[in-house]
């Protein structure tokens, strides 16, 4: 381990550490990777004389937060902890994994086996490796969406590194397919078109108008790449949010402007998609996505698969609907940052071994730490039903239903979220 000297900005103190981690933990002596990882501290209070709690941040591909202040989640974490914000392994300041780096591994078929070992058992060992050497007893866990997944892979395997565990919007499936996930996904997104269409009804003429348009007229991203409509239907990851839900309208307001060759869309439209549909900043999440409910078989596409049965979200329709969280084979044809990366995509969709373990279900049913969840009634991305059926095999867990919140609501109101959940495990 390395570490930084302290530094502050606008109220927290922050030190900055570097780990060397094994590749594939079960090979100690193998190649090795570079793990980061920020410790962060409310000023006010002396330097490392609070408990430690790592923050699992969603994903996957997701690095740690960069906050410039202390709000939302964080001024309540910060009250009690110091908090070790993770670039989980490929993301951040860690060890790269992109279209850049990864050819440096080998062939693609030596690619798919690297990226074996990035799931959440993988981070759940740096995690124990970082515990041991910043000197820590058990520590606090607080995971976001997939970093809830990572918390109960925790459980699992090194329960023993655990102090309490606070969980939002992150209680996946213990037991595979991938399919369940989308089945139970695609209906409840919807549900949510529907609820977004009926505040906003002028939307609906003016998402077919350009879904339209972008195939018979070429528009371009930034990036260079023509917009399609596959593409257009991915702001449907605004729905997933609170505050976002309503921003999905400010965004499609500034879709067209007169030109003298007619309506065009404008280059603010255009670069604000742009940002919302790039993988450039995440492609671990593209490639890795349907990987993190693999357990003995291929995720072979999943969300693709699903998609064929639901014709209401196929974007040649009269009325197309927008889509969510999902990722498909078309993503690496059309995105700039993942076209290198589709034939490695292909490999790891259709890889059924060399996988390691995600949950041992037994050692959950037993689990004796606590751990406090908050499960969204209406969240489009980790469905309610499957998150209350995982909570229920989890023994030592309590859930806090909410029809308040969305996927997001540790951004709308983190505080009182991470406050709440904080005092039922230790109640």
């Amino acid at each position: 381990m390395r570490s930084s000297d302290s530094y502050v900005i606008r109220g927290v103190r922050m030190r900055e550490h570097w780990f060397t981690v094994p590749l594939d933990h079960g090979n100690p002596g193998g190649p090795t990777i570079e793990i980061f990882a920020r410790e962060l501290e409310d000023a006010r209070t002396e330097a490392g004389s609070l408990p430690w709690l790592v923050f699992l941040q969603g994903g996957p591909g997701g690095r740690g937060n960069r906050p410039a202040g202390l709000g939302g989640w964080l001024a309540e974490a910060t009250k009690h902890f110091r908090v070790l914000m993770l670039d989980q392994r490929g993301t951040g300041l860690s060890t790269p994994a992109n279209r850049q780096t990864l050819p440096l591994v080998g062939g693609v078929e030596a690619q798919a086996d690297y990226l074996a070992h990035f799931r959440a058992d993988d981070i759940v060992a740096d995690a124990e490796l970082l515990r041991a050497e910043l000197g820590a007893g058990p520590w606090s866990l607080f995971g976001q969406s997939y970093g809830g997944f990572c918390a109960l892979t925790y459980l699992s395997f090194a329960p023993e590194g655990v102090k309490e565990a606070l969980v939002t919007g992150g209680l996946g499936p213990l037991t595979g397919p991938a399919d369940q996930v989308y089945q139970a996904t695609f209906e409840r997104l919807r549900r949510r078109n529907a609820e977004y269409f009926a505040k906003y009804p002028g939307d609906r003429a003016l998402l077919t108008k350009l879904m339209r348009h972008v195939v018979s007229v070429s528009e371009f991203l930034p990036t260079g790449e023509r917009l399609t409509p596959e593409r257009v239907q991915m702001l449907g990851n605004f729905l997933g949010g609170n505050t976002r839900f309503d921003a999905l309208h400010y965004l499609l307001e500034d879709a067209f402007v007169p030109t003298p060759d007619g309506d065009r869309l404008s280059d603010i439209f255009l670069f604000q998609v742009s940002a919302q549909v790039s993988r450039a900043a995440n492609p671990l999440y593209a490639l890795m996505h349907e990987s993190i409910y693999v357990q003995g078989e291929a995720s072979n596409w999943a969300a693709a698969r699903v998609l064929r049965e639901h014709p209401d979200f196929h974007p040649d329709v009269a009325e197309p609907l927008l889509t969510g969280e999902a990722v498909y084979p078309w993503y690496f044809e059309q995105d700039p940052a993942l076209a290198p990366l589709r034939e490695l995509a292909g490999l790891i969709a259709a890889r059924t071994e060399g996988w390691g373990a995600l949950y041992d279900v037994e050692q959950l049913s037993r689990n004796t730490v606590p751990v406090a969840a908050a499960v969204y009634s209406d969240d489009i991305y980790v469905d309610r039903e499957i998150s209350l059926a995982t909570a229920a095999a989890v023994q030592n867990l309590q859930v806090w239903e909410s029809a308040d919140f969305h996927h997001d609501g540790i951004a709308d109101d983190g505080e009182a979220i991470f406050a709440k959940l904080l005092d039922m495990v230790r109640a």
